[in-house]
């Protein structure tokens, strides 16, 4: 069956994160994705090792269905060979910092003399600007896209989400821009620029914070659970932050992770009073509509809780659901690599590493029904030095050796 992505050729000079989380995207998609490493290989081949000396799980679960390739690009002869490369190749991705790669010798204009049909993707910290050449990292993303300021309890310092909107986040933002531009090249045969700050794509995925800024201005914000409101938006715990309440409430037997997430309809509020056993306040004029529970949604949700302290999630989540109530149980990790219904959606998958053995790693997120994805295990550091630059560039045995024995590969 033929993949959605099928001909598409990326020659992948991402590292880390940001950038391989979107390359790998593109490769579970059907493109061939060739990872362009120093001949040192990406920094995570190393960070965070489970086991001695074999790629780490940091690695692997980010550049799946890969081919790797090294090149050593202060070298003459590598950047002849990189030339070679971008010759082939529709997309060229990078997440360097910023001007790397035109130190490297390919600022933007050289690279389209080479290969006017190329769409180099870039991923930097930040945009133009007074922070253009700050460092950026996941947290430090968070912690200027809104996100930091907005995420904890009102008493509490700002926290950092373990969703890894900064780096992952800003690959998949990466990945709708190279879409865009490839559908585009197909009317004009032009290849372009695509450049993705992780401060602008977090800034992206907090905009309803924005929305709640400007709100301010004509008065507190009464969905949140805050006594009090200044002049920018609070952080406000685990307050859904839309239009209907929502709460973590704490389930039986009291465990870090043994909490639901509830939201209250309108619609949903009889049959919740009939689960804790207080049908009275369905009616009762102090409880019965939206407007009078909104000023003391602290004492509604404790309300629950006292009923959900006495049963454990999952009993929770199946009497909350007979009424088609939205509620969801928090998950640990530990119970997320063991969900069968992740599994069976091949969402959580196991993996063979010719050196690690069996892994369990992250699908494809996105389900194609005429393709479906594959996941393949990451390439180990140069393994397809020989299909690349032997087969394709047609180099020679001896001419390979050479590179090698120079350090050039």
């Amino acid at each position: 069956m033929r993949k959605a992505l099928e001909g598409v050729r990326v020659l992948d000079m991402t590292h880390v994160q940001s950038g391989p989380s979107a390359t790998q995207i593109l490769a579970w998609l059907g493109a061939d994705v060739v990872k362009l490493e120093a001949t040192t290989g990406d920094i995570t081949r190393k960070q965070l090792r489970d086991l001695p000396d074999v790629d780490s799980l940091y690695f692997t679960m980010l550049n799946s269905n890969k081919r790797s390739i090294t090149l050593n690009m202060k070298s003459d002869k590598g950047k002849q060979l990189f030339v070679d490369l971008v010759k082939k190749f529709d997309i060229l991705a990078e997440n360097f910092g910023p001007g790397a790669v035109d130190r490297m010798g390919f600022p933007w204009e050289k690279l389209q003399e080479i290969n006017p049909k190329l769409i180099y993707a870039s991923i930097k910290g930040f945009g133009d600007g007074p922070y253009k050449f700050y460092k950026a990292y996941e947290v430090v993303a968070q912690a200027m896209g809104g996100s930091m300021s907005t995420t904890g309890f009102p008493d509490g310092p700002p926290l950092a989400t373990g969703a890894q909107i900064g780096d992952s986040g800003t690959g998949m933002h990466a990945v709708a821009g190279i879409l865009a531009a490839l559908y585009q090249r197909e009317h004009t045969g032009q290849g372009q620029r695509v450049t993705v700050a992780m401060q602008h794509a977090v800034l992206n995925l907090c905009r309803v914070k924005l929305r709640d800024q400007q709100r301010l201005a004509h008065g507190p914000l009464n969905e949140y659970p805050n006594k009090e409101f200044g002049d920018e938006v609070p952080r406000s715990a685990n307050a859904s932050g839309g239009g209907q309440p929502g709460w973590a409430i704490k389930c039986a037997p009291g465990g870090p992770n043994d909490y639901i997430y509830v939201i209250v309809q309108p619609v949903g509020w009889a049959p919740i009073t009939q689960l804790i056993g207080r049908p009275e306040l369905a009616n009762d004029p102090d409880w019965a509509t939206p407007e009078v529970r909104l000023g003391k949604l602290d004492k509604m949700f404790q309300l629950i809780e006292d009923w959900s302290a006495d049963h454990d999630k999952w009993e929770v989540l199946a009497k909350l659901n007979e009424h088609n109530i939205p509620c969801g149980p928090i998950l640990s990790t530990k119970e997320i690599i063991e969900d069968e219904s992740l599994a069976d959606n091949e969402i959580v998958v196991k993996v063979d590493h010719p050196e690690r053995g069996e892994f369990t790693t992250v699908g494809m997120p996105i389900k194609l029904s005429d393709s479906p994805a594959e996941v393949r295990r990451s390439p180990l550091l140069g393994e397809h030095n020989q299909e690349i630059y032997g087969n394709e560039l047609g180099l020679s045995e001896s001419d390979m050796a050479e590179l090698k024995a120079s350090g050039v590969i």
